[in-house]
């Protein structure tokens, strides 16, 4: 989806295609989308970096009196809504933020910007040497159906399971239908299924880099959203919304380039790993608990990490099974891979992404050397048999988390103090509100008994 677009481009493309309002997005610390709305008029002020906004009003941004912010947008993010009316067209440019300066200084990049922490942690590995970091992401979500007056409920769409296609696959023509419209905006789409709960769908798009990925992450979900409401559905990312099936994961797929050749990859070693993918992977071992409150960042995502329901919760890699964290995928080239299997779509792509890339790179930096893989089915060891193998266990709620994160040096310096006290001080009024609530499972449990 990676386009080249100038102002003038841009300027020509709005007025041929009649677009009325432009949608300046950005994402917030929690992974939530973000837009200021201008008129076309607005345009060219927008392109030239001036359009503001009150910085105080976005959560874990920044405090009342320092409120003003810029919006530049990246001109190569530029899309028009197709399902936006004829009439009357909306388009959208993605935003880096920017906060003022002193007096008669220029804008900085604003260090509470998810997507900006992103392109920090990228130019580390640029100075390390690498030109790419390559992320092919695999969302999951369930579609229920809307009630009368346009609410969620929990009633799901189908009955269909892993592959299924209709009658049994209720969800396929919306799952078409996003699929289209996707296209439609750039996307490359490389499958489209059911996936093993009823309800469940999964829609893989084509390896970007790390930016345009986490671009294509927030564009996909917000298409994924809108298109599910016109055909009466609820299109939902909370990774665990049911109990006893299988909760929603966002498996992701990363390759480190040097130029045109994919480090990850050498044909001289019998596993065709070269020694920095091994060293990469080290990394994300060694910080896989300290990431996870990025990668998993609600309450519900630890309901999704349990044993039993295909999610992985111990931190193992493999070539061969799908339990352990990391799985390397057997394709070798230009697409070896090391694919992790813990974040969920609830999080916020870029710190999520920017958090592992920093656990690699501290691999590579610190020569770490990979433990061997556990080719056994992890979920029928017991505990003394993973202690044996060194296997520990991911966070196992969003307190202890956020405590792993704050626990881990080169996670907070690579994500940044400002983000990771906003972050960590929003997660923690989340756990104790979920922490103090009487939730329906209690009563049914005690009420009666005591």
């Amino acid at each position: 989806m990676a386009n080249s677009y100038s102002k003038k481009d841009i300027m020509k493309m709005a007025d041929d295609e009649n677009v009325k309002f432009i949608r300046l997005q950005f994402t917030d610390l929690q992974g939530i989308i973000k837009n200021v709305e201008i008129p076309v008029d607005q345009l060219t002020k927008a392109l030239d970096n001036q359009m503001m906004f009150d910085g105080s009003s976005i959560e874990g941004f920044v405090r009342i009196e320092e409120s003003d912010m810029y919006l530049y947008p990246d001109l190569d993010t530029w899309v028009i809504f197709p399902w936006t009316p004829e009439k009357g067209k909306v388009a959208r440019l993605i935003c880096d933020i920017y906060e003022p300066g002193k007096p008669g200084d220029e804008p900085k990049p604003f260090a509470g910007d998810p997507r900006g922490i992103l392109k920090r942690v990228l130019k580390e590995a640029e100075q390390l040497g690498f030109t790419d970091f390559n992320i092919g992401p695999e969302p999951e979500f369930f579609l229920f159906r809307n009630d009368e007056k346009g609410e969620p409920t929990l009633e799901l769409n189908d009955k269909g399971g892993y592959f299924d296609l209709a009658p049994t696959d209720l969800g396929e023509n919306c799952r078409r239908d996003i699929v289209l419209e996707l296209e439609e905006m750039g996307f490359e789409i490389e499958a489209s299924h059911h996936e093993v709960a009823p309800g469940q769908h999964e829609i893989d798009f084509k390896y970007a880099d790390a930016v345009t990925t986490c671009d294509n992450i927030q564009t996909f979900k917000l298409v994924v959203k809108t298109i599910a409401r016109k055909h009466g559905l609820h299109a939902t990312f909370m990774p665990k919304p049911l109990f006893g099936v299988n909760g929603s994961g966002m498996h992701l797929n990363m390759s480190l380039f040097k130029g045109k050749d994919n480090v990850f990859f050498d044909k001289k070693t019998d596993s065709q790993l070269s020694e920095t993918a091994m060293q990469f992977m080290s990394g994300i071992l060694e910080h896989a608990q300290g990431f996870t409150a990025l990668t998993n960042p609600i309450v519900n995502s630890y309901k999704r990490l349990v044993p039993g329901f295909e999610a992985p919760v111990y931190v193992a890699w493999s070539a061969r099974n799908r339990s352990p964290l990391v799985r390397i995928p057997s394709s070798r080239g230009l697409s070896t891979r090391i694919e992790v299997r813990s974040p969920d779509p609830s999080a916020n792509p870029y710190l999520a992404i920017a958090a592992m890339l920093a656990s690699g790179l501290d691999g590579i930096k610190r020569k770490l050397v990979a433990p061997e893989p556990t080719d056994r089915n992890i979920y029928i060891m017991n505990k003394e048999e993973r202690k044996q193998e060194g296997i520990e266990d991911l966070p196992a709620d969003l307190n202890e988390a956020v405590n792993s994160l704050l626990e881990d040096e080169v996670l907070v310096t690579a994500i940044g103090p400002h983000a990771i006290e906003h972050f960590a001080e929003a997660k923690e009024i989340e756990w104790d509100m979920f922490r103090t609530q009487v939730h329906p499972w209690e009563r049914d449990q005690f009420l009666q008994t005591y």
